[in-house]
């Protein structure tokens, strides 16, 4: 029997469903929970918010696994014009950027010469003004195209950031060819679907990968970024941060926007470098849909909120 996890990740993929739930008016204010809005302006918005309240920033312009070049460059194109946006708020690295590949033609023929094409002008805009791009790391298929992208980038712009998921096999080994200096490695848990061949399946387990990639990280000489809400896992984290001697400049806890945002706030207030991850557009399905299956609290605040507005 599928989980609930398993069954609601497939449903991502279904396009009647994906009708049926955009469909819902109720959906959409369930969702603003989530997502910053739909446009650049939305998420300027957000941007001023947050950063005003300490907690610094990585925007997702939201779109993946396109079907053609065309809607690959206009992923291009969007980010480019949001990089354009954020200049002028002066913000620096307060103010990244995340991306995925598939939106930028990963899964198409020749997808990760023309994954790179396409991303390098989004991350030679953000080095001009003064910020990086993460690159956000999705299917376990994906993985040695996404790490092949990034040993280019970064052969001229050295910050560019990657993503490690602990509950994929290999990600402890990526961690320690990733712990070099200047490396930025964002540590999340993973929220695709994947087989045990190449997937550890129970909590415990991918909690277990989280902390002992973790504990690589945070002892090698790059930056971590601790992408978790669970705070077990903050907790390791300060732990080791404060075993090695790490100054708060030197790592930091991400969180999702609209998830926890009261300890966000704390966080940030107790000196502990923050950033939201934040993302934006009008293809939000895919993206609400993983957040519903990560935690079973986002699938009942859905439901309840559904339920009191039938």
């Amino acid at each position: 029997m599928l989980s609930q996890k398993a069954l609601l990740l497939a449903a991502a993929r279904r396009p009647a469903l994906r009708r049926l739930v955009t469909g819902v008016p109720a959906t959409r204010r369930v969702v603003d929970r989530f997502v910053a809005g739909e446009s650049i302006d939305d998420a300027l918005a957000v941007v001023r918010r947050l950063t005003g309240e300490g907690i610094a920033v990585t925007l997702d312009h939201l779109g993946e696994g396109v079907t053609d070049r065309a809607e690959a460059k206009r992923s291009r194109d969007a980010v480019l014009a949001l990089l354009d946006a954020l200049a002028a708020l002066r913000l620096g690295r307060a103010a990244e950027v995340s991306v995925k590949l598939s939106a930028f033609g990963q899964d198409l023929p020749g997808g990760t010469e023309l994954a790179l094409e396409l991303v390098r002008p989004v991350v030679e805009a953000a080095t001009a003004i003064g910020t990086t791009v993460t690159l956000d790391m999705e299917q376990s298929r994906t993985v040695g195209s996404t790490l092949a992208v990034l040993a280019e980038l970064r052969r001229h712009h050295p910050d560019t950031g990657a993503v490690l998921q602990s509950a994929l096999r290999r990600s402890q080994a990526d961690a320690r060819a990733l712990a070099v200096p200047g490396s930025r490695v964002r540590l999340v848990k993973g929220a695709y679907d994947e087989p045990p061949a190449v997937a550890w399946q129970g909590r415990r387990e991918v909690d277990a990968a989280y902390a002992r990639c973790l504990g690589v990280l945070m002892t090698g000489p790059g930056y971590p970024m601790v992408g978790t809400h669970d705070p077990r896992l903050i907790d390791i984290a300060q732990r080791l941060a404060r075993e090695t001697g790490r100054a708060p400049a030197s790592w930091e806890i991400q969180m999702l926007y609209g998830i926890r945002p009261a300890e966000q706030r704390r966080l940030a207030a107790a000196g502990c470098a923050v950033r939201a991850y934040v993302p934006y557009g009008v293809d939000w399905y895919g993206y609400f849909m993983r957040r519903l299956a990560e935690r079973p609290a986002n699938l009942r605040f859905f439901l309840r909120s559904l339920a009191g507005t039938s």
